[in-house]
């Protein structure tokens, strides 16, 4: 019951922190033209700005995270993190300056650990060959908390602009107070090992991990696809403004439709897909949808056609899971924690690479007198990047795993 209980924290851990994503994202736009008086090519820039301070504390301190969950316990770094995450968005609710925003955004990087410490946490409760699937669990959990995240940012953003900002606070301290009473310690004796300054150090984490046998491709693979997919959440909200005249409630109303078939996906796909085709063959068609996806959103001048085809792009969701299967499960049970704290940095990297990217990308091509005005070019980079993760994943296999192809 007690193992069933923190299963479920977990899982609610993760959606709440999805839904403090969505929630927030209907109002960005408008929140970031308020605090800054720009105009909407302007403000994506501010945008990108908030988001590549977060991801770079992300990186700095995400193996530091990582390593201290294997020596200290998953439960006090994920309590923290759920404590930190409600004060963040409190300040955001407050902040009346781009340079508040900033601080924030600041704070809650360095301690951002709930979905890496979740997704390790799965790990050590989780067989082998399960752990894909039980990612999968946890993609679908970030998928239900995008379906109703937008919706909630949308309704509450009728009772004012900060609203969806205090409704994350309450939210990310109502989990805070449920992890108190029903999460128990994953890490054992057993796989517990001292920290280490060395091994939290970012550049030597990738080391470490990349070492390990058929490691270092796939870490690289896996930064291309985060700088590449991070193009949704850079610039969905301010692409949807701009091309299709979409207002906060459409914004929400597009994430919400992603957000249901992307939990679909991962609840009830990525298993069978796997068992399947193999955890190889599962990322590479994963990307290939990515593909048609970010080629599609680039050239579509149809609202209602991109709400419908989010549908379809949500089954490209299954490479995340299936590259995390792969990495996980060729590292030692005692450095779970330092692998997900590596992937949490890479996740970091891409998002200080690909927000100023992708929103610098869309700000060249709508900025007044732009010639072509071209609000889809992020999604052709984006499009241009998959192809490169295409590459790697094929290059890797045919070296690596002669006997499961994938192309």
């Amino acid at each position: 019951m007690q193992n069933r209980l923190a299963l479920i924290f977990i899982l609610m851990t993760v959606m709440i922190d999805a839904i403090g994503i969505g929630i927030i994202f209907p109002v960005m736009p408008n929140l970031l033209a308020e605090v800054t008086g720009a105009d909407i090519s302007h403000a994506a820039l501010w945008g990108g700005v908030l988001a590549t301070s977060f991801a770079v504390m992300q990186f700095l301190f995400g193996p530091v995270v990582g390593n201290l969950s294997d020596r200290f316990g998953r439960r006090p770094v994920m309590l923290t993190a759920l404590g930190v995450m409600a004060l963040d968005y409190a300040i955001m609710a407050v902040a009346g300056t781009i340079w508040l925003l900033l601080v924030g955004r600041v704070v809650a990087g360095i301690t951002a650990a709930t979905y890496t410490t979740a997704s390790a946490y799965m790990a050590d409760i989780s067989p082998k060959e399960d752990r894909a699937k039980n990612f999968g669990l946890i993609g679908a959990a970030f998928g239900l908390g995008f379906i109703a995240g937008p919706f909630l940012g949308s309704l509450l953003s009728t009772l004012g602009i900060r609203a969806p900002f205090w409704g994350a606070a309450a939210l990310s301290a109502a989990n805070l107070v449920l992890g108190l009473v029903v999460l128990p310690e994953s890490v054992t004796d057993r796989i517990r090992r001292p920290f280490s300054w060395a091994r939290a150090n970012p550049l030597a984490s990738f080391r470490a991990i990349g070492r390990l046998p058929g490691l270092g491709r796939l870490l690289a693979l896996y930064l291309v696809y985060n700088v590449a997919l991070h193009v949704y959440e850079s610039v969905w909200a301010f692409y949807g403004k701009a091309r299709f005249d979409w207002d906060p409630f459409m914004i929400g109303v597009s994430l919400a439709v992603y957000g249901l078939f992307f939990t679909l996906v991962q609840a009830f796909a990525i298993g069978p897909v796997i068992r399947a085709v193999g955890e190889r063959r599962a990322a590479l068609y994963g990307l290939w949808i990515e593909f048609a996806a970010c080629l599609f959103f680039a050239f579509v001048t149809s609202g209602s056609a991109a709400i419908v085809f989010t549908a379809i792009a949500a089954f490209g969701s299954i490479a995340g899971p299936a590259m995390q299967g792969l990495m996980s499960n060729g590292t030692p049970d005692d450095q779970q924690g330092e692998l997900q704290g590596v992937i949490a940095s890479l996740t970091a990297v891409g998002m200080i690479l690909s927000p100023m990217l992708m929103t610098g990308t869309f700000s060249w091509f709508t900025r007044p007198g732009a010639a072509p005005y071209f609000p889809g070019a992020p999604f052709l980079l984006a499009a241009a990047l998959v192809v490169v993760c295409v590459i790697i994943l094929v290059a890797r296999s045919r070296e690596s795993a002669p006997a499961d192809p994938v192309a």
